[in-house]
């Protein structure tokens, strides 16, 4: 008797329980797509799935505990992942936390936003490079922001601890995540590892983390909510550049996506522009080598 196997395409979204990350693994659950959702509160983690469920009882959504303040949380989640799944199709490294008032630790003592947007997505895609080989067409999906424009790389100081301020901090994480999408896709041409590493970013999306964000500038923040209705776009409409790098047919190894509207805030996907800093090869290979490093990554394609 032949056992029934699921071809549908697997993809893991992580920071899937709220905001961007909840409308990512929805849209794609009704593009037939079977979806792990990675979230690092249980409650929150099943109730999306339970929602989602309601909303296609034939869908197939799975919830998975990930907490990317600890490396061994990464590790062990990736040992789940493997051991149930022998490829995976789409990779969407959307988790995230926003401008930090406070200078906070991750267990390995990284500058938290550093450590949990940027670090722990550099460790998690490696872990998970040899299910991603095994896919047909594979693509790996990072979350950048328009900050990343005003951000810098600061190999001297990395997890700010002779000076931190919430938004530099949150500047260099997501400039390193667009660095880490152009570097992966170097690294899987030369080592013909087959797969497309593309970056997108939601514009201005309104979400608890932006509201949380702006709080640890109050000015700013009275400014940016005056601002919203003309500037930004919901939750769904902000995952839009993502879903498209995701599922598009016509992307570009390296691409980079975000709205098409005034400055890139809102509007449907278009090619978004990258910084100088994030295109600069010899500085995103620094970082590869310093985030290995940090991680214990070694990208090793067995598995």
């Amino acid at each position: 008797m032949n056992e029934h196997v699921d071809r549908r395409p697997l993809a893991l979204v992580t920071g899937a329980n709220a905001g961007l990350g909840y409308e990512t693994a929805r849209t794609l659950m009704y593009q037939n797509y079977r979806v792990i959702l990675a979230a690092r509160n249980p409650e929150k983690g099943e109730a999306a799935v339970e929602t989602l469920r309601a909303e296609s009882p034939k869908a197939d959504v799975s919830l998975e505990l990930l907490d990317l303040d600890r490396l061994t949380s990464v590790r062990e989640f990736a040992r789940r992942v493997q051991a149930r799944e022998p490829s995976l199709d789409l990779l969407i490294n959307n988790a995230g936390v926003m401008a930090l008032p406070e200078r906070e630790l991750t267990e390995e003592g990284f500058e938290r936003q550093f450590g949990v947007n940027y670090l722990g997505h550099f460790l998690l895609t490696s872990l998970l490079l040899p299910q991603l080989m095994h896919a047909a067409a594979p693509r790996v999906i990072q979350l950048s922001s328009l900050a990343h424009r005003g951000g810098r790389i600061d190999f001297d100081d990395l997890q700010a601890s002779r000076h931190y301020d919430p938004w530099r901090a949150y500047r260099q994480s997501k400039l390193a995540m667009l660095m880490f999408s152009q570097t992966l896709q170097r690294h899987s041409n030369q080592e013909l590892w087959g797969l497309d590493s593309l970056a997108a970013h939601p514009g201005l999306s309104r979400t608890a983390l932006f509201d949380h964000g702006v709080r640890s500038r109050p000015l700013v923040g009275t400014l940016f909510r005056l601002a919203m209705p003309l500037l930004s776009q919901n939750a769904t409409e902000g995952a839009r550049p993502t879903i498209h790098a995701a599922t598009a047919s016509d992307i570009r190894p390296g691409d980079y996506f975000g709205p098409d509207g005034m400055g890139e805030t809102r509007g449907a996907p278009k090619r978004a522009r990258m910084s100088g800093a994030a295109r600069d090869p010899a500085q995103g290979e620094r970082l590869w080598q310093v985030s290995c490093e940090l991680t214990g990554a070694d990208w090793s394609t067995e598995g």
